[in-house]
Order: C-alpha cells, then structure tokens, then sequence
C-alpha cells in the first residue's frame, strides 16, 4: 500500500510540474506524438461478429515526453505516457474479457511494484490514460553501471521470436517496436577488462492479491563475451516458479550471419513429463543489392517447447495446457503452436521509404499470416509506417479462425491495415 501511494505522489508531483519549469532547468529531452488507425475485417462466421460489427475501426493517439537530469555518475530517467484510445477494439475487449488472443493495448500496472498508470476515463468504446513508462536512477561507474527503477531490458539473439527475452517482447508482428513497456526492476551490468561483461536484473512483482511476493518475481543473470568472431550468451534465470537456463550465440558464416539461441524451463507443472521444457530460435540474415535496391533478409525458424503441436486449440485443449496460457495472458509468449518459420525482407525503395514483406507460417498446422510494412519518412522528424495484414488457414488452425467452443464460430480475423503518422521533437 505504501509503495502504490509514494508512486501516485510521484506521478502527480511530475504531472503538475510546469514546462516552464523543466525547460529552465533544461530537463526535457523530447518526445513524440503519435496517431495510429486501425481496420479490421471478420470473417462473416467469426464468432467478434456477435460484439462489433465489420469492419473494426480504431483511433489511437500516444503521447510520451522525455524528461531527463544527469550529475556526474548520476542520472534520473524519466518518460510520461498519455494514451487514448477510441474504437471496436476497445467494446471487443470489455466483451470479451480474460479471452487468451485479445488483450487490451493500454499496459496495466496491476502486477508491478508501482503503480504509474491511472486511467483518466474509460467507457465501453474508449480509455484515456496517462503513465510512466520509464522512471529510474542510473548510477554510472567506469566498469559497473547500476540502475533502479522503471525501464525496459532485451536479451537474446533472436530477430523475430525471442525465447531468451521473457521481460515484455514484442509481439513477433507487432509492427511498431519502437519502445517496450518497462518493468519495475533492478538491474546492473559489469564490464569485464576483455569486452565481456555480465549482466543481472530483479523484476519485482505482486501477486494476484495485490501483495509483493517472492513467487511472481524473476532473478536473472545473463554473461555476454566474445570468442574470436563469435559472441554468446549464457543465461540463468528463476522467472515467477520456473528455473530457465540458456546459451545463445551470434557468428558470421559465408557473408550472413547465423543467430541464435536455447533455453531450457525447469517447471513441475508442465506438458513435458519430465518438467524440462526447451525452446529455441535459429536465424540467418544475409542483405544483398538487386534491381539497385539494397536488401536484407531473415530466415528464422522457432521451436515453442509450451505449444500444441497437433493442431487442436480447443477451449478443453487449452485448459489442459496451463503453462502456455499463462505464458500468453502474461505477455511472454504470443503463438500457440510448436513449430513457426519466419521470414522478412527489407527493401530500400529510396533512401526514405522502406517496404518489408514478413511471413509468419505456423509450422504445426499450416496457417500464416502475411504482412507487408511500409516506413516512409515524411520529412526530418516525421516518419509515416503502414501494415497490411492478411492471415489464412484451415478452420481450426492459428491463423485461420481457432475453436471457440461455440459451434460454428471460430475465433478468426481476416484482413487489416495498420496507419500510423509519428511526430519526433
């Protein structure tokens, strides 16, 4: 209770900080203001029909402003979020509450330390709030650096899926990766004399009451060195009831660079009968001239040691597989299956606009979802990035509509687009 009431009084005193008074003291350091549109299609079966009509359409704004203060060694970090949100997508997740492939967009701070979020309003096709997304002490040394607070940390070598990075990854189509939300955390990292160093965090958390509790929390320590034109990681880790351990590597061969890495969940309530669940990435990215465009490409295979791997994602099905909705509702995971290939291309049409075909192939059951990107910058400090998305499969099938388990209603999606116009200050 104490620590929800110290981060409300945190939020209000920045909050009602007058910019006059952040730009004497030269403490803002930017911003951006973003406005994305969103259209969605249903199958005319799809089971969304019965709350939203289609197409779905969305209006989102996002607004974060940078304030930062540095002293020698010491820096405090600090960036504020308003979010609002207006649309279909908002009234299907309030009817729909708890459903494992509908989350709401705006991040909650239920489960973490503090609470930085407060909603401002909300109704049935909309939500205003406003956040902290980041709010840490950095404290700087010549080989050791330590920082406490709210921040965002990424581990591992995979491009597309990341097994190793189990602290808020980003959705594998997620198309605008530009921040992840931040974790309440201590985190500090060690520069060895040769170029290695050694990295550990503390995520804490509280439980479904609302109490801190050792439980829900994750300890990890992550080594990172270099071995010739080689580096690896090794990581360890005790993430909520789980121990995770695992080793990932990043080398040239030929003229691409193969990626990759393996983790392996100590867990006792687990599909494996062993309790041993191992996941894993692999990845060659090779870039190349064609046509006079300059190309990179990704070929990424993943292995989700928590998926189905026959197909069947049934209400019954999902409910004998704990680990992997747990996985899903707690933003770690986001495929259901066992076996996924990716593949990615990025084309520079010109120097300011870049087109990006993506495929996502659920392996397991032959569906995919098929999306091409588009980042175009407007003009210094205005960058316009569009998606269309078109998923197909079989009935049944991830991409293709999964079981509802009301007959003859699938949970299915059909065609999108994604518009987004981004200002940077």
């Amino acid at each position: 209770m104490l620590a929800r009431l110290v981060s409300r009084l945190v939020l209000t005193l920045i909050l009602t900080a007058s910019t006059q008074v952040y730009a004497e003291l030269n403490l803002f350091k930017g911003g951006h203001a973003k406005y994305f549109f969103l259209y969605g299609t249903f199958p005319d079966d799809s089971l969304y029909l019965d709350y939203i009509d289609s197409p779905a359409i969305d209006h989102n704004g996002d607004l974060r402003l940078k304030f930062g203060w540095r002293q020698d060694k010491v820096s405090v970090v600090t960036d504020y979020q308003l979010v609002g949100q207006y649309g279909d997508s908002i009234t299907l997740s309030n009817s729909l509450p708890g459903q494992v492939l509908n989350t709401s967009r705006v991040p909650s701070d239920d489960y973490r330390l503090f609470d930085l979020t407060h909603v401002i309003s909300e109704d049935n096709d909309s939500v205003l709030a406003h956040r902290l997304d980041r709010l840490y002490i950095d404290i700087t040394g010549s080989k050791a650096v330590a920082r406490v607070g709210r921040q965002a940390v990424s581990w591992g070598n995979g491009l597309i899926y990341t097994p190793m990075d189990f602290f808020n990854p980003f959705d594998p189509a997620a198309v605008d990766k530009e921040y992840k939300t931040g974790d309440d955390m201590l985190y500090g990292q060690y520069l060895v004399d040769n170029g290695d160093d050694l990295q550990a965090v503390w995520v804490i958390r509280r439980n479904l009451d609302g109490n801190v509790s050792k439980d829900v929390n994750s300890i990890a320590a992550k080594y990172h060195g270099f071995s010739g034109e080689t580096e690896f990681d090794i990581l360890i880790a005790e993430h909520f009831d789980d121990s995770i351990f695992g080793l990932g590597a990043i080398t040239n061969i030929g003229g691409a660079v193969w990626r990759g890495d393996i983790t392996l969940t100590l867990t006792d309530d687990s599909m494996s009968e062993t309790g041993n669940v191992p996941s894993a990435v692999t990845s060659l990215s090779y870039s190349w001239i064609s046509w006079g465009h300059n190309i990179s490409g990704i070929l990424e295979y993943f292995y989700n040691g928590f998926g189905i791997d026959d197909g069947n994602y049934s209400p019954e099905v999902l409910a004998d597989n704990p680990e992997l909705v747990e996985r899903i509702l707690r933003g770690e995971l986001f495929t259901l299956a066992r076996h996924y290939i990716a593949a990615s291309a990025m084309i520079e049409m010109t120097p300011l606009w870049l087109l990006t075909p993506n495929i996502f192939l659920n392996a397991s059951d032959g569906s995919l979802l098929a999306q091409l990107v588009s980042s175009y910058d407007v003009k210094q400090d205005v960058q316009l990035l569009a998606a269309l998305g078109l998923p197909a499969g079989p009935g049944g099938s991830e991409y293709g509509g999964i079981d509802s388990g009301i007959p003859g209603k699938p949970l299915s999606f059909g065609a999108s687009l994604f518009v987004q116009l981004a200002v940077y200050f």
